[in-house]
């Protein structure tokens, strides 16, 4: 009897306590851990083990992107001549390379500091943005990368005509500040700043402006100021084909591009969940479906299933792509892709034969108009605010907001910078040069020693 009541006491005991804890108001998980040292530490080493996974995923995807420098450089010389194939190999090692110092010096304070912007005071290295984690120089890393493809861009759409001098400079303003100063409108806030752009809810989770409209616009600016190149446009004004010396090296690019953009889109996630394999399959989804209707289209228009625009297309509906992969349902980046890849064909034939302007590669085409149509297709397409699921036209209106603004600063910037360039140290080399190669007037050497047959294109 007395054993019974102790056994009865002691249940009381532990109802009361538990009835105590709950009304006391320790009843979440975080507070449990706060009293509970081993709840505590597994929270921590969770917490610690995410943190190093989003890591070691956001280096892969900046690995992956750095790989694109391969891509872009085996595009632009496979869709152009052979006696300037060094010399474009030259840019795109060079132009990472000094971004990269002007990037971290200055580009990335201005573009992620808390005092980002034209007066802001973060400048030279990471100064003003908090170092004290590992995540911060992850972080550097990643948008390094990032910065040198909008500066790679403007290569192709300027090729065979251009110092190199001079590519040096403008490669080295783009990742100083060009850049950097959109880049912190639109992304600042992903750091330590915050821009203005983002703050209206402007959409572009992995940049078809921020990085490719930028990089693009630039590219159109560079190459009304440079001119086209000696051939190009006959006596009667209408534009002839110059012809890439290799397609095979121009489809390996566009094949590089396609894999590291698995680094570009998924790898903006920055977090190692499983939001990366669905925007691996939009991205997927939206290339495929440039390539197809590039192809298409080109079949119908020029009468052929022309490779050169095919293989455009698919870099097409990648930069499409780009900017609402996120938020946007499979069937939606088949139709983003689908358009973006007839708009590249049509764009590069406008620009080449109205408009006049000489761009080898299709840059402003691909990165430039797309980079526009991805970024309006935000507004269209996401499932949360588009407006073909019923969110109405503000999305639409704050993402031709922030490609306007875009176009403005690189277009007009760059027209800037390029008038500059050209008065000061010179833009474009002499016509014997050009004629000869830059490889051999610039550089000193071929691309094929032995092999290559010089004539007066």
């Amino acid at each position: 009897m007395n054993g019974g009541l102790r056994k009865m006491s002691g249940k009381t005991l532990i109802v009361s306590l538990l009835f105590i804890l709950l009304t006391s108001g320790i009843a979440t998980a975080e507070e449990a851990a706060a009293v509970d040292p081993v709840t505590a530490a597994i929270e921590a080493a969770k917490e610690e083990m995410q943190t190093n996974i989003n890591i070691v995923w956001t280096c892969v995807g900046a690995f992956l992107v750095f790989f694109m420098q391969a891509g872009f450089a085996m595009v632009e010389a496979g869709f152009t001549r052979a006696k300037n194939a060094v010399n474009i190999l030259m840019k795109n090692l060079m132009d990472f390379s000094v971004g990269t110092l002007a990037f971290f010096l200055v580009g990335f304070g201005l573009m992620f500091g808390a005092t980002n912007g034209f007066c802001g005071t973060t400048l030279f290295g990471l100064s003003g943005v908090e170092t004290g984690t590992g995540w911060n120089w992850t972080f550097l890393i990643f948008q390094t990368v990032f910065a040198a493809t909008a500066a790679t861009i403007v290569s192709g759409a300027m090729a065979e005509r251009t110092k190199f001098v001079s590519y040096l400079i403008y490669s080295f303003f783009i990742s100083l500040f060009i850049y950097p100063i959109f880049g912190s409108w639109a992304w600042g806030g992903l750091l330590d700043g915050g821009g203005w752009l983002e703050k209206m809810g402007f959409l572009d989770f992995a940049g078809s402006t921020v990085v490719h409209s930028v990089g693009g616009w630039l590219a159109l600016a560079g190459a009304i100021i440079l001119g086209p190149r000696i051939g190009k446009y006959g006596p009667d004004g209408n534009p002839k084909a110059i012809m890439g010396h290799n397609l095979p090296l121009a489809a390996l690019g566009v094949f590089i591009l396609w894999f590291g953009w698995f680094g570009f889109n998924p790898g903006s996630t920055t977090t190692g969940d499983a939001s990366i394999g669905y925007i691996a399959v939009t991205t997927n989804l939206a290339a495929a479906a440039g390539a197809v209707v590039a192809m298409v289209v080109a079949w119908v228009v020029i009468g052929k299933p022309d490779a050169s625009m095919a293989l455009n297309g698919a870099l097409a509906g990648l930069v499409a792509i780009t900017a609402p992969c996120d938020g946007v349902s499979p069937m939606g980046a088949i139709v983003i892709g689908a358009i973006a890849g007839a708009l590249v064909v049509f764009s590069v034939i406008f620009i080449d034969r109205v408009l006049k302007v000489d761009d080898p590669v299709g840059a402003v085409s691909v990165h430039g108009v797309c980079g526009l149509w991805g970024t309006l297709s935000c507004g269209l397409f996401n499932m949360e605010s588009g407006l073909f699921y019923g969110g109405g036209i503000k999305q639409l209106l704050v993402q031709a907001t922030g490609a306007g603004t875009a176009f403005v600063w690189a277009f007009g910037i760059g027209i800037v910078l390029f008038w500059t360039l050209s008065k000061t140290v010179g833009l474009r080399v002499t016509a014997e040069e050009e004629l000869k190669g830059l490889d051999i007037g610039e550089h000193g050497m071929e691309a094929y020693a032995g092999f290559q047959i010089f004539s007066s294109m």
